[in-house]
């Protein structure tokens, strides 16, 4: 479960055994959100934002932190996605 941010008192993480699309795991104390990244053309298109089975969604005061870091950072987040899944980088 490698943690790739820590922002706010928000964990931005992967879960080991992950699926495409490509997406990044916001937590904060019991609470969880995902945001699945849609690119077109190598450019970010959208992104979906889901809840996690089992788990509370983001407070909204975190959840917008998140969704702003997430909007920020994307680009790296992908980026961090490829080396880990992808290249099996650690």
């Amino acid at each position: 479960m490698p943690k790739i941010y820590e922002y706010f008192g928000v964990i931005f993480l992967f879960y080991a055994n992950e699926h495409l699309p490509i997406h990044v795991h916001a937590l904060y104390q019991q609470y969880e959100s995902k945001f699945e990244f849609a690119f077109e053309n190598g450019k970010l298109k959208n992104i979906k934002i889901s809840k996690v089975k089992g788990k509370l969604p983001l407070p909204e005061t975190k959840f917008r932190d998140a969704e702003l870091f997430v909007r920020k950072y994307h680009a790296e987040i992908a980026e961090k996605w490829t080396d880990f899944f992808v290249l099996r980088k650690k």
